[in-house]
């Protein structure tokens, strides 16, 4: 490339000082050109996030940048960008505050930090605008940020442009984040982890957006977008060229598709090929139902006015919904946002008696009625059915070591066991999933992601359940250690003929781990069946749609 748009030259990031210095980016090289879309993959901690953050200098205070970032987009000379590079890491920050949105513009991975609450999404986006045009009216930087929110794609945008952050859906909220960044019209707009946290479909949805933007802009030069991530398929589906990083040295960069299809690097080819393995064991034939749902509706009060004669409507979050989980099955459900997965584990845990929910048929666990057993006797058979969380990180407690952590459940349900008994079990359990003795007293920041998510196992299965309901418990994972979270958990069903109900929005982790599907739909069963038929031949419209956005069918 003979005039990139933006060059990282022998670029570094480093923590600390002498024998203590850390180098989380080293001597990295890469270019990113006019229009083009490049996409920086890798795992947690591989320096992804702090290469973005670093054209803009928003890395921490205490990190130590070195090389050049030279940047060629400026249009402080002849307006289109055809000044001399300049080093990003040597200006002062009168400049780069300059630079700042109106050349480079970033979309940060979790909108609700990013926006204000205390603002509307219309007013933030006005003053975007106003950077970019001082001298604009009040009236027409108002039209200009609506029309901004109705080429992302966001419904009513008028009605839309005067709510809080806080009223909008993820998806709605990135999209202001996305109108925002393209408010003054950048020459290269940053996109850290932008759909992280969206549906399968809604990440497709957003991802296109960016290309229609990108092509849209060509006629004021045209913008290039940096995309970070570490969904694979997602890069396949956008990006033209790909750059891998693995603790902070680039292992390889060139086009997606030779990438992709003919990696030469040893740890691009484990990220390529780390997609979830389909290993379960059949459903015995006679297997007893564990767990069973019949006719399952919850509702929360409405949040519509109310008068003296008529209350409002109760908002209706699950419908009728049964299906039987038998021992050593997984049933995997699936739905976008809002359709009711998250509430229809939480009423199977009976989480939800004490909150404003209304609930409505049964939930049958091991023989008994869920709804109708005493306090007393719910806690007792709580040791038989566990729920593994989302974020392992914030289901542990920062104050107790993973000792603690383990053996809490057991002072609970076997509290006659001595110190020996209960030390040697949270050793037996903890060596299953894969963590060393070593391990007892440390505590869960001293541990990565996937081995915190491991503890996190170690503690319901020490109990011996029968049932796991599993919250999208790979979803905060690099793929990677996905795979091998999945792998373990596939192989302590095998052991222990365990029951799974696992919730999730990856499609490529429920075909790898369930038996059948359930998807769900604005609280309603659209469909149900076995895996393998479903993704080869749904029926429903809905279904079609999610697995077509997974590439899946």
């Amino acid at each position: 490339m003979s005039s990139p748009l933006l060059r990282y030259e022998d670029f570094s990031i480093s923590f600390g000082a002498g024998r203590r210095e850390k180098f989380a980016v080293s001597h990295l090289n890469l270019d990113i050109g006019v229009g083009e879309r490049v996409a920086l993959v890798g795992e947690s901690g591989s320096g992804k996030t702090l290469t973005a953050l670093a054209p803009l200098r928003l890395e921490p205070e205490s990190a130590k940048a070195s090389g050049r970032i030279l940047w060629s987009g400026s249009a402080q000379q002849g307006g289109q960008g055809d000044g001399a590079p300049r080093d990003l890491l040597s200006l002062p920050m009168q400049d780069i505050r300059e630079i700042r949105g109106r050349e480079i513009a970033m979309i940060f991975q979790e909108p609700m930090t990013a926006l204000n609450p205390l603002f509307t999404v219309g007013n933030q986006i006005v003053e975007a605008v106003q950077v970019y045009q001082p001298l604009i009216s009040k009236a027409d930087s108002m039209s200009a940020a609506i029309e901004l929110l109705k080429k992302t794609g966001i419904p009513e945008p008028e009605k839309r442009f005067h709510a809080y952050p806080h009223q909008l859906s993820g998806g709605q909220r990135q999209r202001a984040m996305i109108a925002m960044a393209l408010a003054c019209k950048p020459r290269l707009l940053i996109a850290d982890e932008p759909t992280t946290a969206l549906d399968v479909s809604l990440r497709l949805q957003i991802l296109d957006l960016l290309k229609e933007l990108q092509e849209e802009s060509k006629d004021h030069g045209g913008m290039a977008i940096l995309l970070i991530t570490h969904d694979l398929n997602l890069v396949k589906h956008f990006a033209q060229r790909v750059a891998v990083l693995n603790q902070g040295n680039l292992m390889e960069a060139g086009p997606t598709k030779k990438v992709f299809q003919h990696p030469e690097n040893a740890y691009t080819k484990a990220l390529v090929n780390s997609e979830p393995v389909r290993d379960i064991a059949p459903v015995m034939p006679l297997a007893p139902v564990l767990l069973k749902t019949d006719n399952l509706s919850v509702s929360y009060p409405g949040t519509e006015s109310t008068t003296w004669f008529k209350s409002a409507p109760r908002h209706q979050v699950l419908r009728k919904v049964s299906f039987e989980l038998k021992q050593g099955q997984t049933i995997g459900v699936i739905g976008e946002s809002g359709s009711g997965k998250t509430t229809l584990g939480m009423a199977v845990l009976g989480l939800l008696g004490d909150s404003a929910a209304q609930i409505t048929g049964v939930v049958d666990v091991l023989g008994s009625d869920w709804q109708r057993l005493k306090p007393v006797e719910r806690r007792a058979m709580r040791s038989s059915l566990q729920v593994i969380f989302q974020d392992p990180f914030g289901s542990l407690s920062p104050r107790m070591s993973v000792m603690d952590i383990v053996v809490e459940g057991l002072d609970v349900h076997f509290p006659n066991l001595s110190a020996t008994e209960r030390e040697l079990r949270v050793v037996d359990i903890l060596r299953e999933v894969g963590i060393d003795r070593s391990a007892l007293t440390r505590y869960p920041h001293e541990f990565s992601g996937g081995q915190r998510q491991r503890i996190a196992i170690a503690r319901a299965l020490i109990l011996k359940p029968q049932i796991l309901v599993l919250d999208e418990p790979t979803s905060a994972l690099d793929v990677s250690i996905q795979k091998q979270v999945l792998a373990l958990l596939t192989e302590l069903q095998k052991k222990y003929n365990l029951a799974y109900l696992m919730i999730s929005h990856d499609l490529a982790v429920i075909r790898a781990m369930s038996h059948e599907v359930m998807v769900l739909k604005e609280g309603k069963v659209v469909e149900f069946g076995d895996t393998e038929t479903l993704i080869h031949h749904p029926r429903q419209v809905y279904t079609k749609a999610l697995f077509a956005a997974a590439e899946l069918s």
